[in-house]
């Protein structure tokens, strides 16, 4: 296993005159937060959360410097945990990284035990990292639908925002779980992204007509849903009885205009996903789940772009515009 270099380079986000600063920076094992487990990091994503992050447009950081990149994988080097040896591939995602600790845009990474999860065999890093933070999420609706008996014969899944990370993630575990889907989009340009990821069925946002009717038609088994608002509440109204439909994002609003019928008529399942609040044995059980039974197959096309630490400036603009779509993995 080879020695811990004395320098390495990471992305690194700082405030100077209340002005968020990033960049590429060249630092030591002692420049990096504690932790019990240090990875030779090969692979990290873009988030949303990270173009936030790492411009200042959200305030995501809660000390400064921080290393950024929500999501990590890599080579086990060092270890003060017993259940990692050297050698060992592990993750961390939804766990505080580019928040409170420094994150995985860095060559070397620390990151603290209750973070760190061994990565499935059946899963690469690179693998890892195209699902992140945000597939994860979809993974982790999945996981409690089907907890609470959602079969493919309820009928299709309808996903919000489904050229997104979290919603191709989404299309693509749910189609290998063998359920059907229908896509909701705005980008009527992406047709061919979403039938390539396996989309079933597609509807362009802007020529969807939802009524106003406290029960639509049941058209759809369940739903995952990356939007909020009043398209949250057309789902539920148009989910068939003992549906359930995941909430994870609010890209449009962050209200929900409902009324209980869905509830009290049809026995319709609003289930939250918080996948940040999640403990550790859980996150390793639905990372062994998504690895068993709903392993993404389209992650080539899902995947549409791959970059270096030098590059990551130039990419997050296009995250604040939403203009991108599918994943974003960086290559570390």
């Amino acid at each position: 296993m080879p020695s811990i270099p004395n320098q390495f380079n990471c992305f690194r986000i700082n405030q100077e005159e209340d002005k968020v600063v990033s960049g590429l920076q060249s630092i030591s094992m002692d420049d990096v937060n504690p932790g019990e487990v240090t990875l030779k990091t090969e692979y990290s994503s873009i988030n949303y959360k990270d173009a936030l992050a790492a411009t200042g447009a959200g305030k995501i950081l809660r000390t400064f410097p921080l290393i950024g990149g929500v999501d990590v994988a890599g080579e086990v080097v060092e270890s003060d945990d017993t259940r990692f040896k050297p050698g060992d591939k592990v993750i961390a995602a939804c766990s505080g990284l580019s928040e409170t600790n420094d994150g995985g845009y860095s060559e070397y990474t620390r990151i603290s035990k209750d973070a760190a999860i061994q990565l499935p065999d059946q899963i690469d890093t690179r693998t890892a990292m195209a699902i992140g933070t945000a597939g994860f999420a979809a993974g982790l609706a999945i996981f409690k639908m089907k907890l609470n008996k959602q079969t493919p014969e309820m009928g299709p899944i309808v996903v919000t925002g489904a050229t997104g990370g979290v919603g191709s993630i989404a299309i693509d575990m749910l189609s290998s779980s063998g359920f059907e889907t229908t896509a909701i989009t705005r980008k009527k340009t992406h047709d061919e992204y979403l039938k390539s990821i396996g989309t079933t069925n597609i509807i362009c946002l802007e020529e969807m007509e939802m009524g106003e009717r406290p029960l639509e038609r049941a058209q759809f088994g369940g739903g995952i849903d990356n939007v909020g608002g009043e398209i949250l509440s057309w789902v539920l109204r148009s989910t068939v009885p003992e549906g359930n439909v995941a909430s994870i994002g609010l890209a449009a609003d962050f209200k929900l205009p409902t009324n209980v019928m869905p509830f009290i008529l049809r026995g319709v399942n609003l289930l939250g996903v918080n996948s940040t609040t999640l403990p550790n044995a859980f996150k390793q059980e639905v990372w062994e789940d998504i690895a068993s039974n709903m392993l993404p197959q389209k992650i080539s096309q899902i995947v549409t772009k791959e970059v270096t630490l030098e590059e990551l400036p130039d990419q997050f603009q296009a995250f604040l515009e939403g203009s991108v779509v599918g994943r974003v993995v960086v290559k570390v």
